[in-house]
């Protein structure tokens, strides 16, 4: 059978991956995390209930939803490299429709377009870097792997950036905030538009592959799990640090943990990534992910919550590689645009229900740290589900 995808040029591989890792940095680092930095005050000067402040993040899993669905198709029609630039590019222009107004269905619509774009980098990014690490069979994983340090690299940034924004300008200045990301990410995305990622990268219609859900329906749930409860920590817990007295060199170390213990992910995991046991990998990172999680229930102690950052963000960005890693053991490399894709689309529902199901749980309970627990429930229930997935017996 004709390869699907070739690989784009000859430049380093490890180099042309961490370019690909600015779409995940820009589209999720920055257009969806940083988010939960402003919330706070965006929820303070908007007069915002905590449902609707979650109805921010549910809106933007939907547009990755949406991005998620049709990115097979974007990817076919266009390719890899316009599919993953265009995404990027629409998350940027995003950011700066949030800076322009504090109306509710604007800010509605920027969140979701963030959405569309960040799923479009990040799957036609995913497949390329795995394409990309393929040529390099004995380090394949590790390669792999540094896609996923993407999002970190815009976490730590804006940990680094906003809680300082906010003080120095103080209450309602959200929107100074949105114009910094902006501004950020414009600059970030310069490499990613010039680099030589293989403009003639192309899925080979000629080898149109099949997907089935069957046998990988467990895999599917515990990963629909992962996004619902991921992202109600990555929301809330700024809100969650400040209510327990944090000011903005709290939330910005706390914040800033998060994103640099995604630098580590590729060392900590790698021999993990490397196991092709089916689901096992996920399950391993994924209960870790849960015990990070679940760390806050027991205090706001500074020591406390910093050890949670560090635990969950090392399992988090690994959780995201470790399903690119199951694909393409488990599937050819024509199938894996549309496997890559599938994932996307479980992790993407999941996300979308999680954000507002956990901000009405906590108006109705009036307590952030009894939704952190469902979070970490939901984040534990996944690894159980992900350990009973099987290796597919048909790999190629």
């Amino acid at each position: 059978m004709k390869a699907a995808v070739q690989p784009p040029s000859t430049t380093h591989p490890a180099w042309l991956i961490l370019v690909l890792s600015l779409a995940p940095t820009i589209g999720l680092g920055i257009g969806r995390f940083a988010y939960a930095l402003v919330l706070p005050d965006m929820r303070d000067a908007l007069g915002w209930s905590y449902s609707a402040a979650g109805f921010m993040n549910t809106i933007n899993a939907v547009g990755y939803l949406a991005g998620a669905l049709l990115a097979s198709r974007m990817i076919r029609r266009f390719g890899l490299t316009r599919t993953l630039r265009w995404g990027t590019l629409a998350a940027v222009i995003s950011l700066a429709l949030c800076a322009v107004s504090g109306n509710f269905f604007v800010l509605s619509f920027a969140r979701l377009l963030a959405g569309i774009g960040a799923a479009g980098g990040f799957v036609g990014g995913a497949a390329l870097a795995a394409t990309i690490a393929q040529t390099r069979p004995e380090r394949a994983n590790f390669l792999l792997s540094l896609f996923y340090a993407g999002p970190g690299l815009g976490i730590l940034a804006s940990g680094l950036i906003a809680p300082f924004v906010l003080q120095g300008f103080g209450p309602g200045s959200w929107w100074i905030v949105w114009w910094a990301m902006t501004l950020l990410s414009a600059l970030l995305i310069m490499p990613l538009l010039l680099a030589p990622l293989g403009g003639g990268v192309d899925i080979d219609s000629a080898a149109p592959a099949r997907f089935s859900v069957g046998p990988v329906l467990p895999y599917l749930i515990g990963y629909f799990l992962f996004g619902a409860g991921y992202i109600a920590y990555m929301t809330f817990m700024i809100a969650y640090v400040r209510d327990g007295g944090g000011g903005a060199a709290a939330q910005s170390l706390f914040w800033s943990l998060i994103g640099m213990s995604a630098f580590a992910t590729p060392w900590v995991w790698r021999r993990v990534l490397a196991l092709d046991r089916g689901g096992l990998t996920t399950a391993i990172i994924l209960g870790v992910n849960a015990i990070g999680a679940a760390l806050p229930i027991f205090g706001h102690s500074p020591l406390l919550l910093a050890i949670s950052a560090l635990v969950f963000g090392v399992a988090f960005f690994a959780v995201v590689g470790s399903t690119t890693a199951f694909v393409r053991f488990n599937y050819p490399p024509s199938a894996w645009p549309m496997g890559i894709a599938a994932m996307t689309i479980s992790f993407g529902i999941g996300q979308t229900l999680g954000p507002i199901v956990v901000g009405a749980i906590t108006d109705a309970v009036g307590s952030l740290s009894f939704a952190l627990n469902v979070s970490a429930a939901m984040l534990a229930t996944g690894a159980v589900l992900c350990a009973f997935q099987k290796r597919l017996k048909t790999t190629a």
